[in-house]
């Protein structure tokens, strides 16, 4: 039997950002605890759980808010789930403001520009890493009340990722150093490899090579290929070019998670590439935009059921289409496939500046053993409403997809919340996560232009068809009442 492995990605890829979270009226920092502890009762990946209950937490990134009055220094919006789904009563506010965090909010931060979710000290319940900056991360730790305390962790402040990346079957983090972005070329980018379990006090069990050598994107590592402009990984400390976000996800289904990351590549373009996991470290091969010099928004899962994630890649600014690149036991294969709203079945019709892909999120929705791909396409227009936005979710079959089934929405959507508005770009992020533990994925969408720059957030209810508009929920900073100029909430979701 084909069994899709369940990948929640956020698949918004952003450059980095940092920084801290207060009451949109100037009040006390917020606790981290706030979640009711309860019996688990629903079926939620682990990975999204924060306090055990069962149910999907969602992460919401608003990076560029004003925080302790100073501007970008970001927050995150924690929204927990429950057997009814999410609640706006039932949040947390979190920033460098925030007490029990390290640090503290300062002007251009931008924390919460990305983040990852993992039990990283193995106690059952999942944790939260938050880039800061040059300040660097913090770790939330899960328990069974929700989020608490803080730990910093030093000097890698950008795009963590978390993932069994040796194969011991314990949780390993990927650290990257927030550099800033500009230069013809990409500058060296301190990194590092933390075997798990990594304690509360933020040490891991080892730390292995962020890199191995043995491998670097077929060039031998050595001062001559640095010196002729390959950009070469250096002494298994350092990666070239800033790094912006990942996808986590094994794409030649040997037991260890695998990386795809976006990162700058120089003269202002940012690019991917395919890190596979190892017991030595990671091995660097070519990914989908890798070299090309341009952006490719990416989500991994298992989209044909054969055991293997693949890696789907939306618009490149470029050219509107979403790419499949299939994985099997010896990686990417030559097999990809390609398709735009064109495709048959898919509801619309392409048209330049659709922006298909504008993000991107591959996990099983409908519970078949085939992942789908939920596709942001921020650049659709909404009859005469231009650049409105919409989101669709695409099926996955043993034959990848074929487009039958396929479901698009937008803010004119009937049962949708809110109103298709000129710029709105709805679709900019997307995530697939079990909200209600009901077993089937829940689709968040994000418009970071929504009223004036503030945002907002959509979810919609996962069934065994697809997704529903019944009981479907929006939410902004105000509705939080957290800040909100400004605030683009919703730039990253997870």
């Amino acid at each position: 039997m084909f069994r899709a492995r369940r990948k929640n990605r956020s698949a918004r890829l952003t450059a980095p950002l940092a920084a801290a979270a207060l009451l949109a009226a100037g009040g006390g920092a917020w606790s981290l605890t706030g979640a009711t502890a309860q019996a688990a009762t629903g079926s939620a990946d682990a990975r999204d759980d924060f306090n055990g209950d069962g149910y999907a937490d969602l992460v919401v990134g608003a990076p560029t808010a004003t925080v302790s009055g100073k501007t970008r220094a970001g927050y995150v919006a924690v929204m927990y789930g429950s057997a009814g789904g999410l609640s706006t009563a039932s949040k947390k506010i979190v920033s460098r403001s925030t007490g029990g965090v390290p640090g503290s909010a300062t002007a251009n931060q931008r924390f919460g520009s990305s983040f990852t979710k993992a039990d990283l000290d193995r106690d059952g319940f999942s944790d939260l890493v938050v880039a800061g900056g040059k300040e660097g991360s913090v770790v939330l730790w899960g328990s069974a009340s929700g989020l608490t305390g803080g730990t910093a962790l030093a000097g890698y402040g950008a795009a963590p990722a978390a993932g069994d990346f040796d194969g011991d079957g314990t949780t390993d983090l990927a650290l990257f150093s927030a550099q800033n972005v500009g230069g013809d070329d990409p500058i060296p980018t301190s990194a590092a490899l933390w075997k798990g379990p990594v304690s509360r006090a933020g040490k891991p069990a080892a730390v292995l090579n962020i890199l191995d050598k043995s491998s670097w994107w077929g060039y031998e590592e050595n001062d001559a290929s640095c010196a002729t402009g390959h950009g070469c990984e250096e002494d298994g400390d350092t990666v070239t070019g800033p790094v912006a976000s990942g996808q986590v996800g094994d794409i030649n289904g040997d037991g260890r998670d695998d990386l795809v990351q976006w990162r700058y590549t120089g003269d202002g373009t940012w690019g991917n590439r395919l890190l596979y996991g190892s017991p030595s470290g990671f091995k660097r091969a070519g990914a989908p935009g890798d070299g090309t010099g341009i952006t490719l928004n990416t989500g991994v899962g298992d989209v044909n059921g054969d055991g293997f994630d693949d890696i789907v890649s939306g618009t490149d600014g470029w050219n509107d289409t979403v790419r499949i690149s299939y994985g099997s036991a010896a990686g990417l294969t030559d097999h990809v496939q390609t398709f735009d709203q064109d495709l048959a079945g898919f509801p619309g019709v392409q048209e330049e500046g659709d922006e298909i892909g504008s993000a991107v999120s591959v996990a099983d929705v409908t519970g078949d053993g085939y992942a789908d791909i939920a596709l942001g396409i921020a650049g659709e227009d909404v009859a005469a409403v231009v650049d409105a936005g919409s989101v669709a979710l695409v099926h996955g079959g043993p034959s990848g997809v074929t487009g039958a089934g396929t479901q698009v929405f937008h803010q004119d959507t009937a049962g949708v919340p809110g109103v298709a508005e000129t710029d709105d770009r709805f679709g900019d992020a997307t995530a697939l996560l079990d909200v209600n533990g009901d077993g089937r994925l829940d689709l968040a969408a994000s418009s970071i232009a929504e009223n004036v720059s503030a945002g907002a957030v959509w979810v919609l209810r996962g069934t065994t068809t697809g997704l529903t508009t019944a009981s479907a929920l929006a939410f902004g900073p105000r509705t939080l009442s957290a800040p909100y100029t400004n605030a683009l909430f919703g730039s990253s979701l997870r």
